[in-house]
Protein backbone atom coordinates (compact mmCIF):
# COMPACT_ATOMS: atom_id res chain seq x y z
CA UNK A 1 0.00 0.00 0.00
CA UNK A 2 0.91 3.56 -0.48
CA UNK A 3 2.79 5.27 2.76
CA UNK A 4 1.26 8.69 2.44
CA UNK A 5 3.66 9.71 5.35
CA UNK A 6 6.58 8.07 3.02
CA UNK A 7 5.51 10.26 0.36
CA UNK A 8 5.19 13.38 2.11
CA UNK A 9 8.09 13.00 3.40
CA UNK A 10 9.61 12.73 0.41
CA UNK A 11 8.10 15.59 -0.88
CA UNK A 12 9.45 17.56 2.16
CA UNK A 13 13.43 16.54 1.81
CA UNK A 14 13.45 16.82 -1.58
CA UNK A 15 12.51 20.23 -1.89
CA UNK A 16 14.57 20.85 1.96
CA UNK A 17 17.59 19.67 0.29
CA UNK A 18 17.28 20.26 -3.38
CA UNK A 19 16.98 23.91 -4.11
CA UNK A 20 13.76 24.94 -5.68
CA UNK A 21 16.29 26.77 -8.46
CA UNK A 22 18.20 23.22 -9.00
CA UNK A 23 15.07 20.99 -9.42
CA UNK A 24 13.52 24.16 -11.64
CA UNK A 25 17.27 24.00 -13.34
CA UNK A 26 16.46 20.40 -14.12
CA UNK A 27 13.09 20.69 -15.12
CA UNK A 28 13.65 23.17 -17.74
CA UNK A 29 15.95 20.38 -19.44
CA UNK A 30 13.08 18.56 -19.70
CA UNK A 31 10.85 20.94 -20.66
CA UNK A 32 13.20 22.03 -23.73
CA UNK A 33 13.26 18.53 -24.65
CA UNK A 34 9.70 16.44 -24.49
CA UNK A 35 7.75 18.21 -27.86
CA UNK A 36 11.65 18.31 -29.63
CA UNK A 37 11.12 15.90 -32.26
CA UNK A 38 14.71 15.98 -33.55
CA UNK A 39 17.32 14.35 -33.56
CA UNK A 40 15.74 11.30 -32.81
CA UNK A 41 17.13 8.26 -32.04
CA UNK A 42 14.89 5.41 -33.36
CA UNK A 43 14.72 1.97 -32.35
CA UNK A 44 11.78 -0.01 -33.63
CA UNK A 45 10.39 -3.03 -34.90
CA UNK A 46 9.36 -2.56 -38.79
CA UNK A 47 6.46 -5.01 -39.57
CA UNK A 48 6.14 -4.33 -42.74
CA UNK A 49 7.09 -2.28 -46.18
CA UNK A 50 6.04 1.06 -46.00
CA UNK A 51 5.90 1.83 -42.31
CA UNK A 52 8.93 3.80 -41.01
CA UNK A 53 7.06 6.79 -39.95
CA UNK A 54 7.89 10.13 -38.07
CA UNK A 55 8.97 9.72 -34.56
CA UNK A 56 5.08 12.06 -34.00
CA UNK A 57 3.27 9.71 -35.94
CA UNK A 58 4.10 6.22 -34.15
CA UNK A 59 4.31 7.44 -30.67
CA UNK A 60 2.63 10.73 -30.31
CA UNK A 61 2.86 11.22 -26.93
CA UNK A 62 6.33 10.23 -25.98
CA UNK A 63 7.87 11.56 -29.37
CA UNK A 64 10.75 13.80 -28.35
CA UNK A 65 13.97 14.07 -26.06
CA UNK A 66 15.99 11.86 -28.23
CA UNK A 67 13.98 8.60 -27.71
CA UNK A 68 11.17 7.03 -26.35
CA UNK A 69 12.48 5.99 -23.22
CA UNK A 70 14.19 9.59 -22.22
CA UNK A 71 10.98 11.17 -23.34
CA UNK A 72 8.50 8.81 -20.66
CA UNK A 73 11.10 10.13 -18.07
CA UNK A 74 11.37 13.07 -18.95
CA UNK A 75 7.32 13.58 -18.64
CA UNK A 76 8.36 11.66 -14.95
CA UNK A 77 10.51 14.66 -14.41
CA UNK A 78 7.63 17.65 -15.58
CA UNK A 79 5.29 15.45 -13.14
CA UNK A 80 7.78 15.81 -10.32
CA UNK A 81 8.33 19.37 -11.16
CA UNK A 82 4.29 19.91 -10.57
CA UNK A 83 4.38 18.59 -7.55
CA UNK A 84 7.16 19.74 -5.42
CA UNK A 85 7.50 23.19 -7.39
CA UNK A 86 3.15 24.09 -6.56
CA UNK A 87 2.60 27.65 -7.63
CA UNK A 88 5.31 28.79 -9.49
CA UNK A 89 5.56 29.49 -13.16
CA UNK A 90 7.75 26.22 -13.78
CA UNK A 91 5.26 23.93 -12.53
CA UNK A 92 2.76 25.96 -14.34
CA UNK A 93 4.80 24.94 -17.50
CA UNK A 94 5.39 20.98 -16.46
CA UNK A 95 1.30 21.37 -16.56
CA UNK A 96 1.09 22.67 -19.38
CA UNK A 97 3.37 20.23 -21.42
CA UNK A 98 2.19 17.56 -19.78
CA UNK A 99 -1.36 18.41 -20.84
CA UNK A 100 -0.34 18.87 -24.46
CA UNK A 101 1.21 15.44 -24.15
CA UNK A 102 -1.88 13.53 -22.83
CA UNK A 103 -4.53 13.53 -25.50
CA UNK A 104 -6.46 11.14 -25.76
CA UNK A 105 -6.18 10.46 -29.24
CA UNK A 106 -2.44 10.12 -28.49
CA UNK A 107 -2.40 8.09 -25.77
CA UNK A 108 -4.03 5.54 -27.76
CA UNK A 109 -1.99 5.34 -30.49
CA UNK A 110 0.84 4.76 -28.19
CA UNK A 111 -1.39 1.85 -26.56
CA UNK A 112 -1.28 0.01 -29.78
CA UNK A 113 1.63 0.87 -30.82
CA UNK A 114 2.78 -0.86 -27.65
CA UNK A 115 0.84 -3.71 -28.03
CA UNK A 116 2.14 -4.75 -31.26
CA UNK A 117 5.27 -4.51 -30.31
CA UNK A 118 6.07 -6.87 -26.49
CA UNK A 119 9.89 -5.94 -26.58
CA UNK A 120 9.84 -2.41 -27.47
CA UNK A 121 11.97 -0.13 -24.79
CA UNK A 122 11.94 -3.61 -22.39
CA UNK A 123 12.96 -3.41 -19.99
CA UNK A 124 14.37 0.32 -19.82
CA UNK A 125 11.79 2.26 -21.11
CA UNK A 126 8.53 0.09 -19.43
CA UNK A 127 9.78 0.54 -16.04
CA UNK A 128 10.27 4.28 -16.44
CA UNK A 129 6.93 4.42 -17.72
CA UNK A 130 5.69 2.56 -14.83
CA UNK A 131 7.72 4.95 -12.57
CA UNK A 132 6.02 8.00 -14.45
CA UNK A 133 2.73 6.09 -13.39
CA UNK A 134 3.68 5.93 -10.14
CA UNK A 135 4.52 9.56 -9.29
CA UNK A 136 1.21 10.42 -11.02
CA UNK A 137 -0.47 8.04 -8.79
CA UNK A 138 0.29 10.14 -5.51
CA UNK A 139 -0.74 13.83 -7.10
CA UNK A 140 -3.65 15.11 -5.08
CA UNK A 141 -4.80 17.27 -7.96
CA UNK A 142 -8.00 16.57 -10.32
CA UNK A 143 -5.73 16.89 -13.45
CA UNK A 144 -2.96 14.92 -12.46
CA UNK A 145 -5.68 12.10 -11.45
CA UNK A 146 -7.26 12.44 -14.95
CA UNK A 147 -4.05 11.52 -16.49
CA UNK A 148 -3.73 8.75 -13.89
CA UNK A 149 -6.86 6.97 -15.30
CA UNK A 150 -6.44 7.70 -19.22
CA UNK A 151 -2.64 6.09 -19.38
CA UNK A 152 -4.21 2.84 -17.23
CA UNK A 153 -4.75 1.29 -20.82
CA UNK A 154 -1.36 2.11 -21.45
CA UNK A 155 0.19 0.84 -18.15
CA UNK A 156 -1.58 -2.06 -18.14
CA UNK A 157 0.04 -2.85 -21.90
CA UNK A 158 3.34 -2.84 -20.62
CA UNK A 159 2.58 -4.61 -17.23
CA UNK A 160 1.46 -7.21 -19.47
CA UNK A 161 4.39 -7.31 -21.24
CA UNK A 162 6.66 -7.04 -18.02
CA UNK A 163 5.05 -10.07 -16.40
CA UNK A 164 5.22 -12.12 -19.26
CA UNK A 165 8.85 -11.44 -19.78
CA UNK A 166 10.34 -11.69 -16.53
CA UNK A 167 9.47 -15.16 -15.69
CA UNK A 168 10.90 -16.54 -19.05
CA UNK A 169 14.19 -14.92 -18.31
CA UNK A 170 16.78 -17.24 -17.82
CA UNK A 171 19.25 -14.65 -16.21
CA UNK A 172 19.95 -11.45 -15.13
CA UNK A 173 21.45 -8.84 -18.22
CA UNK A 174 24.40 -7.19 -16.03
CA UNK A 175 25.15 -4.52 -18.73
CA UNK A 176 26.04 -1.04 -17.51
CA UNK A 177 23.05 0.10 -20.49
CA UNK A 178 19.40 0.37 -20.88
CA UNK A 179 19.11 -3.58 -21.05
CA UNK A 180 20.14 -3.79 -17.62
CA UNK A 181 17.66 -6.08 -15.84
CA UNK A 182 18.76 -4.47 -12.09
CA UNK A 183 17.69 -1.25 -12.33
CA UNK A 184 14.85 -1.64 -14.15
CA UNK A 185 13.33 -4.26 -11.60
CA UNK A 186 13.91 -1.31 -9.23
CA UNK A 187 11.54 1.17 -10.95
CA UNK A 188 9.36 -1.14 -11.39
CA UNK A 189 9.59 -2.36 -7.69
CA UNK A 190 8.52 0.97 -6.82
CA UNK A 191 5.55 1.45 -8.87
CA UNK A 192 4.11 -1.96 -7.75
CA UNK A 193 4.96 -0.53 -3.83
CA UNK A 194 2.74 2.47 -4.52
CA UNK A 195 -0.01 1.25 -6.88
CA UNK A 196 0.01 -2.07 -4.53
CA UNK A 197 0.96 -4.54 -7.30
CA UNK A 198 1.13 -7.58 -5.05
CA UNK A 199 1.87 -10.08 -8.25
CA UNK A 200 4.37 -7.63 -9.50
CA UNK A 201 6.02 -7.65 -6.12
CA UNK A 202 6.29 -11.16 -6.05
CA UNK A 203 7.53 -11.57 -9.39
CA UNK A 204 10.12 -9.12 -8.91
CA UNK A 205 11.29 -10.84 -5.27
CA UNK A 206 11.58 -13.93 -6.69
CA UNK A 207 13.36 -12.66 -9.75
CA UNK A 208 15.43 -11.08 -7.59
CA UNK A 209 16.35 -13.56 -5.60
CA UNK A 210 16.97 -16.14 -8.68
CA UNK A 211 19.00 -13.76 -10.45
CA UNK A 212 21.32 -12.47 -7.78
CA UNK A 213 20.73 -14.22 -4.82
CA UNK A 214 23.45 -16.28 -4.48
CA UNK A 215 26.11 -14.25 -6.34
CA UNK A 216 29.56 -13.47 -5.06
CA UNK A 217 32.85 -11.79 -5.30
CA UNK A 218 31.61 -9.20 -7.54
CA UNK A 219 35.22 -7.89 -10.21
CA UNK A 220 34.67 -4.51 -9.11
CA UNK A 221 37.99 -3.43 -10.44
CA UNK A 222 36.35 -4.21 -13.94
CA UNK A 223 33.63 -1.74 -13.82
CA UNK A 224 33.24 0.52 -15.34
CA UNK A 225 33.32 0.06 -19.44
CA UNK A 226 33.21 2.55 -21.73
CA UNK A 227 29.69 3.77 -22.47
CA UNK A 228 28.17 2.49 -19.13
CA UNK A 229 25.37 5.14 -17.11
CA UNK A 230 25.01 2.47 -14.50
CA UNK A 231 26.96 -0.10 -12.72
CA UNK A 232 26.65 -3.75 -13.08
CA UNK A 233 27.61 -4.47 -9.41
CA UNK A 234 25.51 -1.54 -7.67
CA UNK A 235 23.09 -1.82 -9.78
CA UNK A 236 22.11 -5.31 -8.47
CA UNK A 237 22.80 -4.03 -4.78
CA UNK A 238 19.63 -1.52 -5.25
CA UNK A 239 17.69 -3.65 -6.24
CA UNK A 240 18.39 -6.23 -3.36
CA UNK A 241 17.63 -3.58 -0.67
CA UNK A 242 14.40 -3.27 -1.67
CA UNK A 243 13.22 -6.94 -1.69
CA UNK A 244 16.00 -8.03 1.22
CA UNK A 245 15.52 -6.95 4.89
CA UNK A 246 18.15 -5.16 6.63
CA UNK A 247 20.38 -8.24 8.12
CA UNK A 248 19.96 -10.34 4.95
CA UNK A 249 21.28 -7.53 2.63
CA UNK A 250 24.08 -7.21 5.29
CA UNK A 251 24.83 -10.89 4.35
CA UNK A 252 24.17 -10.78 0.79
CA UNK A 253 27.18 -7.44 0.65
CA UNK A 254 29.50 -9.11 2.70
CA UNK A 255 29.84 -12.27 -0.48
CA UNK A 256 29.34 -10.13 -3.17
CA UNK A 257 31.61 -6.86 -2.39
CA UNK A 258 33.17 -8.13 0.95
CA UNK A 259 36.26 -4.95 -0.45
CA UNK A 260 33.42 -2.34 -1.20
CA UNK A 261 33.59 0.32 1.35
CA UNK A 262 37.05 -0.90 3.05
CA UNK A 263 40.10 -1.85 0.66
CA UNK A 264 37.78 -0.89 -2.74
CA UNK A 265 36.13 2.56 -3.71
CA UNK A 266 34.53 3.56 -6.90
CA UNK A 267 36.08 6.96 -8.20
CA UNK A 268 34.11 9.28 -9.57
CA UNK A 269 34.89 9.18 -13.66
CA UNK A 270 34.72 11.46 -16.84
CA UNK A 271 33.44 11.55 -20.04
CA UNK A 272 35.76 12.17 -22.56
CA UNK A 273 33.65 13.86 -25.03
CA UNK A 274 29.94 15.12 -23.54
CA UNK A 275 28.80 15.92 -26.77
CA UNK A 276 29.13 12.53 -27.87
CA UNK A 277 25.45 10.82 -26.97
CA UNK A 278 27.66 7.36 -25.80
CA UNK A 279 30.62 9.04 -24.39
CA UNK A 280 28.34 11.53 -22.51
CA UNK A 281 26.57 7.76 -20.63
CA UNK A 282 29.43 8.34 -17.97
CA UNK A 283 28.45 11.66 -16.81
CA UNK A 284 25.06 9.52 -16.01
CA UNK A 285 27.10 7.26 -14.18
CA UNK A 286 28.23 9.55 -11.99
CA UNK A 287 24.52 9.74 -10.83
CA UNK A 288 23.52 6.42 -10.73
CA UNK A 289 26.73 5.21 -8.57
CA UNK A 290 26.02 8.60 -5.95
CA UNK A 291 22.08 7.04 -5.21
CA UNK A 292 22.80 3.39 -4.85
CA UNK A 293 25.57 3.75 -2.81
CA UNK A 294 23.93 6.23 -0.40
CA UNK A 295 21.11 3.52 -0.61
CA UNK A 296 23.88 0.83 0.09
CA UNK A 297 25.23 3.00 3.20
CA UNK A 298 21.59 2.89 4.47
CA UNK A 299 20.81 -0.51 4.83
CA UNK A 300 24.33 -0.68 7.02
CA UNK A 301 24.08 -0.74 10.70
CA UNK A 302 25.34 2.85 12.15
CA UNK A 303 28.51 0.79 13.92
CA UNK A 304 29.72 -0.80 10.02
CA UNK A 305 32.97 0.32 9.11
CA UNK A 306 31.80 1.12 5.62
CA UNK A 307 28.67 3.33 6.04
CA UNK A 308 30.64 6.39 6.03
CA UNK A 309 32.90 5.73 3.37
CA UNK A 310 30.05 4.82 1.33
CA UNK A 311 28.16 8.30 1.91
CA UNK A 312 31.31 10.20 1.31
CA UNK A 313 31.93 8.17 -1.90
CA UNK A 314 28.35 8.59 -2.79
CA UNK A 315 28.33 12.42 -2.00
CA UNK A 316 31.51 12.61 -4.08
CA UNK A 317 30.17 11.28 -7.35
CA UNK A 318 26.98 13.62 -6.76
CA UNK A 319 29.06 15.95 -6.91
CA UNK A 320 31.01 15.12 -9.87
CA UNK A 321 27.84 13.85 -11.71
CA UNK A 322 25.80 17.41 -11.19
CA UNK A 323 28.48 19.37 -12.29
CA UNK A 324 28.12 17.60 -15.75
CA UNK A 325 24.38 18.42 -15.95
CA UNK A 326 24.06 21.21 -18.40
CA UNK A 327 22.35 22.42 -21.51
CA UNK A 328 25.64 22.58 -23.75
CA UNK A 329 25.08 19.30 -25.63
CA UNK A 330 21.75 17.79 -25.95
CA UNK A 331 23.10 14.68 -26.20
CA UNK A 332 23.20 15.03 -22.34
CA UNK A 333 20.94 17.61 -21.58
CA UNK A 334 18.22 15.78 -22.48
CA UNK A 335 18.56 13.28 -20.00
CA UNK A 336 21.28 13.59 -17.16
CA UNK A 337 18.61 16.23 -15.44
CA UNK A 338 16.25 13.26 -15.00
CA UNK A 339 19.07 11.30 -13.36
CA UNK A 340 19.97 14.51 -11.27
CA UNK A 341 16.79 14.55 -10.40
CA UNK A 342 16.06 10.94 -9.62
CA UNK A 343 19.57 10.81 -7.32
CA UNK A 344 18.04 13.73 -4.87
CA UNK A 345 14.83 11.68 -4.82
CA UNK A 346 16.83 8.45 -3.82
CA UNK A 347 19.39 10.33 -2.03
CA UNK A 348 16.68 11.98 0.18
CA UNK A 349 14.08 9.55 0.60
CA UNK A 350 17.21 7.67 2.64
CA UNK A 351 17.81 10.70 5.18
Amino acid sequence: MTDPAAVNRTGRCYNTCMRNQELSRYVQLALDGVHREYPYHLSRLVLSEGTIETPRSMTPVFYGCYDWHSAVHGHWLLAIGMRLLPNTSCAEACRTALRTSFQSECIAAEKSHLEQRPGFERPYGLAWFLALIGELHIHADAESRQWRMDLADLESVARRHLISWLPKLSYPIRCGTHAQTAFSMGLIWDWATVVDDIRMMEIIRSRAAEFHGDDHDYPLHLEPSGEDFLSSSLGSASLMTRTLDRSSFQDWLDRTMPTLGREYHFEPVESPDPSDGRLTHLNGLNLSRAWMLWEISECLDDHDDRKKSLKQSAQHHADAGIAAVTSEHYEGGHWLGTFAAYMNLRMNLHK
